[in-house]
């Protein structure tokens, strides 16, 4: 019995599978799933051409210098003189004729006096200024300086003020006498000259080569050890020279300095009238004069202020002579 119910349990569960193969279940519908799709589309955004704005061209401006720190000029040091560099020259076959130099004579177109142009070309080779050549209208104040007479202080004070500066051509005795004027001079940024040790009356060419030598190196020597200064212009005693006196003041290292204008001014006795005197400077202006005024003169103390300022008006100005060296 057992047998015959597990075989009609088999049969039963072969129809129920043949059952299900045959009729296999509607498939589920399909869902559709409803996309909303997005009514608002994206609006596109419009291509926005970016107008570049064109830029102003720029202007060339220069650019700004880099401000650099001024370099500070170094300033020579006057109160020490100057040394000058002369070629040597000999002397012994040269003239030995005197010559006096004065002033006046005819002028230029430019006012300048020719018999000082003339002499310039002639002798210039041996380092000598009767002028300065050139066309500018620059002056250049001498001063000579024998013995004091009273009124040296009063001119530099005059300079002073005017802030122009002159040259001193002294002698021996008066840098004996007057240490205090000379280291003035000095101080205040003048040029020292060399006039000579004893000033000889009948100038250096009446003298022998070593003679002239001593004129000029033993006052040299003085003011070196006595100031510390190294003079380096020299002027003639009576304004006498020579072609080989002029070569024996070169060989002791100086320039040899003239001038192009003076005025009888050297009698403290005799002085000229201001006025006319003020007038005469005025009348005789001229590019590279060289105005050579002796500082015993009252007339030439009393006026030095008011002629420096006329001719300042005049368009002219007042040079330092070693600039010219």
């Amino acid at each position: 019995m057992k047998q015959l119910f597990s075989i009609f349990l088999v049969f039963i569960l072969i129809l129920s599978l043949s059952a299900c193969k045959g009729s296999e279940p509607a498939p589920l519908p399909e869902v559709e799933e409803a996309v909303e799709e997005d009514t608002i589309e994206e609006a596109e955004e419009p291509e926005i051409e970016e107008e570049l704005e064109e830029e102003p061209e720029e202007e060339d401006v220069p650019e700004e210098d880099e401000v650099e720190e001024p370099i500070e000029e170094e300033v020579p040091d006057t109160t020490k003189g100057m040394v000058l560099e002369t070629s040597k020259i000999d002397v012994s076959t040269l003239d030995n004729t005197a010559s006096g130099w004065g002033f006046g004579g005819p002028r230029d177109e430019a006012n300048r006096p020719t018999p000082a142009l003339n002499a310039q070309e002639k002798y210039g080779k041996l380092g000598v200024d009767f002028i300065i050549p050139t066309e500018e209208k620059v002056i250049y104040l001498t001063f000579d300086e024998g013995y004091e007479n009273g009124y040296t202080a009063q001119i530099l004070d005059t300079l002073k003020e005017k802030d122009v500066k002159a040259v001193f051509f002294i002698t021996k005795p008066y840098a004996e006498s007057e240490p205090e004027l000379v280291r003035r001079m000095i101080d205040e940024g003048h040029v020292v000259g060399n006039h000579s040790v004893h000033h000889p009356a009948d100038g250096l060419p009446a003298h022998d080569i070593d003679y002239q030598t001593h004129e000029v190196m033993d006052l040299h020597d003085y003011v070196k050890e006595n100031f510390d200064y190294d003079m380096c212009l020299f002027r003639y005693p009576a304004g006498m020279f020579s072609e080989q006196s002029l070569a024996v003041v070169q060989n002791c290292g100086y320039r040899s300095v003239f001038w192009s204008f003076a005025h009888s001014d050297w009698d403290p006795d005799n002085q000229p009238d201001p006025a006319a005197s003020l007038t005469k400077l005025m009348d005789n202006l001229h590019p590279g004069a060289i105005y050579l005024l002796h500082a015993v003169s009252a007339t030439n103390t009393q006026i030095l202020g008011s002629f420096i300022d006329e001719a300042k008006n005049a368009g002219y100005t007042f040079g330092y002579y070693t600039d010219t060296l």
